[in-house]
């Protein structure tokens, strides 16, 4: 098992872990596969079920620490929640989901994680959770919908540290069916740009997600 150069995620071969928690040894989240290496459980983390594992997988860098407090608009079912949660063991994660069905069953994988907090909230409106989180080191946004850009734009204003990262999930034909993909990315990248967020790096998430690219970026 080796350390990637991404804190507190693992790879052998071609596939990508994360440390399970004294408190979830044994425990699945979506079916992944436990591995045991030298006294430690590791969870697999599948590019094909999870978009950060994906863009992991493709080179991006992402700046997740042991102790970082992220804000995730999109958490579903808390499939990608779970795995950072691995990965920030000091940290805490602000789990924004607006589905109540998903709701249900990230409250299930929160419970015995006590670094994340699920919060049932529209992303649309980031002044209606603003009583439950503080500023955060890294804004993740994986949500589907065509004003995405915009809700990333409130959230990273509000809530993101002057030099912390954000990450933005982008899928093509949310945003525009007539364009080819890497027009639409451009076409988002260029809306942050105008509302003086940076974009660092484009990484498209083929094979793993087809018409995906995750979009970092800085204020």
């Amino acid at each position: 098992m080796k350390q990637t150069k991404n804190e507190g995620v693992f790879q052998r071969g071609d596939k990508l872990y994360t440390e399970n928690p004294e408190s979830c040894r044994g425990i699945r989240v979506y079916n992944e596969k436990l591995v045991h290496h030298s006294g430690r459980e590791y969870r697999s983390w599948n590019p094909y079920r999870s978009k950060l594992a994906a863009v992991i997988l493709n080179g991006l860098n992402i700046n997740i620490k042991s102790n970082s407090k992220i804000l995730y608009l999109g958490a579903a079912t808390g499939t990608t929640v779970s795995h950072i949660s691995d990965i920030v063991k000091k940290g805490l994660i602000y789990a924004v989901e607006n589905s109540p069905i998903s709701m249900k069953n990230l409250i299930q994988v929160s419970e015995k994680r006590q670094n994340i907090i699920p919060i049932l909230a529209d992303a649309n409106h980031p002044d209606r959770y603003e009583t439950y989180i503080s500023d955060v080191d890294i804004v993740y946004q994986d949500i589907s919908q065509r004003n995405q850009a915009e809700i990333f734009i409130k959230n990273t204003k509000r809530y993101l540290k002057d030099k912390g990262q954000g990450i933005l999930m982008v899928k093509a034909r949310s945003i525009d069916v007539s364009l080819k993909p890497e027009k639409a990315y451009e076409k988002i990248s260029k809306e942050l740009k105008e509302n003086q967020i940076k974009t660092i790096d484009i990484k498209n998430l083929s094979p793993y997600q087809k018409d995906h690219a995750a979009i970092s970026i800085s204020l």
